[in-house]
């Protein structure tokens, strides 16, 4: 298999965050240009059950290109940065749960590159702010808090309206950022040398990523979404149309798991925090329990049971989100890794 430059393969454990040297950039340069998508490193992941399996585990580090605006957040919002812009927009409001990483990422960028934000946050106001709460207040977020029902509702014009008369006008960013501009930027992630992996594997919640995905890829590989929702099989449906309004395509070289979500978004058990132990002790790669967790269990326990065949090669997308880790850890008082 052909693999990038050796210089961008990252051994074990030479790992540090400040890989990139990112500039923090005046607004009017939004999100920088000086980064090329070929920089992402990869990693190997070497351990006994993929040796005696007899399969190779890649890690595109997307992780590691923002310490604020890590992995596929970054590529979700840079568009929609850029068209905000573009529009004469100061202001960005856009969806999310208590521990979304897409809030902690819209609150950061909103710091770095000059433009208020405000994030409907779904549920109702408790006592305290957990880590992904605080530093987005921290960084300038504006919370506003909507029940569940209302929450439902929130793409609809009656809520938007409502948002837009306490607010006055704003850019829109959809929950997870998965709207056309997210798919345009998560189609970054690969590099053309990523179409030598025989999948591509990618944590999956409200579809913009996996869809730019599948829209780059260019060989007979394939795209595996790892759903961390339950119930997660109407994503096929919000991917195959994030696919069509980006593409004009209807594309067939990908699918979504559903059999790794733990009970739902945010919600997970002893076996999966002893995984995530058990692959940092492995590896030394932090990995969380709301989205790479549960790629990377389910990308173990289909290697147990054969899904992939002996020779195999798969690229696992470091999607970022450690923050989440921290919340998790202040949820259950305990650390993690």
């Amino acid at each position: 298999m052909l693999i990038p430059k050796a210089n961008y393969i990252l051994k074990q454990p030479d790992l540090i965050h400040n890989y990139f040297s990112v500039k923090q950039h005046k607004a009017k340069m939004l999100l920088p240009k000086d980064i090329s998508i070929n920089d992402v490193p990869l990693q190997e992941v070497k351990t006994q059950m993929l040796l005696d399996a007899g399969i190779k585990l890649y890690l595109k580090r997307t992780d590691l290109i923002h310490p604020d605006i890590s992995g596929n957040k970054w590529y979700k919002l840079k568009y929609n940065i850029i068209e905000a812009e573009k529009q004469g927009h100061t202001k960005v409001l856009t969806f999310g749960g208590a521990f979304s990483n897409h809030i902690y990422a819209t609150a950061s960028a909103g710091k770095i590159f000059g433009f208020k934000t405000i994030g409907v946050i779904r549920g109702e106001e408790y006592a305290g702010l957990n880590p992904t709460l605080k530093h987005a207040v921290e960084c300038g977020m504006h919370l506003h808090y909507m029940n569940r029902e209302d929450y439902r509702l929130k793409t609809t014009s009656t809520i938007i309206n409502k948002l837009k008369n306490l607010y006055g006008e704003f850019y829109l960013v959809p929950e997870g950022g998965s709207n056309t501009l997210g798919v345009k930027g998560s189609a970054e992630i690969l590099s053309p040398s990523d179409s030598n992996f025989d999948y591509i594997c990618t944590p999956c919640g409200s579809g913009g990523t996996l869809a730019g995905i599948i829209t780059s890829l260019t060989g007979k590989n394939k795209a595996l979404g790892f759903a961390v929702l339950k119930n997660g099989g109407f994503l096929n449906d919000i991917v195959n149309k994030l696919i069509k309004d980006y593409s004009g395509k209807e594309l067939i070289n990908w699918n979504i798991i559903t059999d790794y979500h733990f009970g739902g978004y945010a919600k997970f058990s002893d076996e999966l925090i002893n995984f995530i132990r058990w692959f940092y002790k492995e590896t030394e790669i932090p990995i969380e329990p709301i989205y790479s967790g549960k790629m990377f269990f389910g990308i173990f326990d289909l290697i147990k049971k054969n899904y992939f065949k002996k020779g195999q090669q798969i690229l696992a997308i470091h999607t970022g989100g450690l923050q989440g880790l921290m919340g998790i850890e202040s949820k259950i008082n305990e650390k993690i890794i």
